[in-house]
């Protein structure tokens, strides 16, 4: 029996929702696929899948068996291509996620040149602000900004992430430009609110390296970067934002920045992975190229924009 190979195939299935969506792309019929998976059900003495009449869900022990065995079966792939010399022979399916803005401005940009580089790779892209479960959810990788909390997980750096404050000229000359970090309980600041709850606390650095944390309100909140960015550009308030998602509004002087002599701590773009013995080359190649094109110089540092 091959044991591993059906639980791939289960694994397949979990990722693209039904059975014949998974016995398609493994080149089976769906009827060979459905008796493999009764097949793997049947050795293990469990149940792994509950079917609906529009997907399938796994059981308790089905999400047991995803968590685990695709450790194993990833471990099994990347042994086997390092055993065929596959350092030139990246393959299978990339699985990624990563935030909506920061995908779409800077990872859906580059994967032409890395997808034209290894032909016989595909990749299935997430982009999503929730901060998803690498294992349950089967993803290589993900690539995220600012402090990491699951130490479960194996990181690397990618590029530093600067921070830093914005407001358009017009809400500046109309609210008067704020000299210290205290001066902005005065003033509307634009909210994000996320998987860390409602960021209302800004935290500089001041003078000696002493955090200043001061409490920020505003009539604006939102989950979204991109709202408070283009709130920001129509005047609405004083925002907190990356610079890879302003630099192109700071150089046009749609936005300037604001109290730039009290830094922001700055943070950093990752790689994050689970953990696992061995990393399939197809992650390895994929991590690699991002930190080629990204390096100690990003491309939103290099406009040199909000100092």
């Amino acid at each position: 029996m091959d044991r591993i190979g059906d639980i791939g195939l289960f694994l397949r299935v979990l990722d693209l929702g039904s059975i014949s969506a998974a016995a398609r792309s493994l080149d089976l019929s769906a009827a060979v696929a459905s008796q493999r998976l009764k097949r793997l059900e049947a050795d293990l003495g469990v149940r792994l899948l509950h079917r609906t009449t529009r997907r399938l869900h796994p059981t308790p022990e089905g999400s047991l068996l995803a968590e685990q065995g695709r450790a194993l079966v990833d471990d099994l792939e990347a042994l086997g291509s390092s055993l065929r010399g596959a350092g030139t022979g990246v393959s299978g399916t990339l699985r990624v996620t990563t935030s909506a803005s920061f995908g779409r401005l800077y990872i859906s940009p580059l994967l032409p040149e890395f997808l034209a580089a290894h032909p016989a790779l595909r990749i299935h892209v997430n982009l999503s602000d929730h901060v998803m479960d690498l294992v349950s959810s089967g993803f290589d990788l993900a690539v995220r900004i600012g402090a990491l909390e699951d130490s479960s997980l194996v990181a690397r750096k990618l590029a530093p992430n600067r921070r830093l404050l914005c407001a358009s000229p017009d809400y500046l000359r109309r609210r008067g430009r704020p000299r210290v970090p205290q001066d902005l309980a005065k003033h509307d600041c634009l909210l994000l609110t996320g998987h860390q709850g409602r960021q209302d606390v800004w935290r500089f650095q001041g003078d000696g390296g002493a955090e200043i944390a001061v409490p920020v309100d505003g009539r604006i909140e939102a989950n979204t970067g991109e709202l408070l960015a283009d709130a920001a550009v129509a005047g609405l308030g004083i925002a907190l934002h990356s610079v890879w998602h302003v630099w192109r509004e700071l150089e046009s002087g749609q936005l300037e920045p604001v109290l730039p002599e009290f830094p922001l701590p700055e943070t950093g773009i990752y790689a994050v992975m689970p953990q696992r013995r061995l990393m399939p080359p197809r992650v390895r190649a994929f991590i690699d190229f991002l930190e080629a094109r990204f390096g100690t110089q990003p491309p939103w540092e290099r406009h040199h924009v909000g100092r």
